[in-house]
C-alpha cells in the first residue's frame, strides 16, 4: 500500500498538470507512472526531482542507453523494477541483471572479507 495518496492527472492542479504534461511530452507517453503520481504529494518535490532527471539523462558524455542501463542497474539493486527503454533488448536486460547480481555478490563477499582495496584502485579518480 502506498503511503502517500497518487494524484492522478485530471485531479492534479494546474502545476502539478504542468510537470505530467512534461513528463509525457518528454518521455513520448500518455500516462504518468505512479512514482510521480505520489511526488505530486509535494508539488516543489516532483518539479525538482524531475527537472534532476532531466539534466542527469539529458545528453553527454554517456549515451541515453548507457545511462538508462545504469539506472536499472542501480534501481535491482536496490529491490525496485524498472522498464525497458531506449532501445534495451531483453537480451542486454538479461546481461544487466547477470552484472548486478555479480556485482551484489563479489561487493557481498569482498565486505564480509574486509578486503582492503587495492592501492592502484585507489586514486583512480
Amino acid at each position: 500500500m502506498a503511503m502517500a495518496r497518487l494524484i492522478e492527472y485530471d485531479e492534479a492542479s494546474a502545476e502539478i498538470r504542468a510537470v505530467y504534461d512534461d513528463i509525457m511530452t518528454t518521455r513520448g507517453t500518455n500516462w504518468i507512472n505512479n512514482f510521480w503520481k505520489a511526488l505530486a504529494n509535494h508539488p516543489p518535490t516532483l518539479q525538482r526531482t524531475w527537472e534532476s532527471i532531466k539534466e542527469v539523462m539529458a545528453p553527454g558524455v554517456l549515451d541515453l542507453l548507457t545511462k538508462e542501463l545504469l539506472y536499472l542497474a542501480v534501481s535491482v539493486s536496490n529491490g525496485c523494477t524498472a522498464a525497458k527503454r531506449a532501445g534495451m533488448t531483453p537480451e542486454m536486460l538479461g546481461e544487466v541483471l547477470a552484472v548486478v547480481g555479480m556485482a551484489n555478490e563479489t561487493n557481498s563477499l569482498a565486505n564480509g572479507y574486509r578486503v582492503p582495496v587495492d592501492e592502484g584502485f585507489e586514486n583512480l579518480f
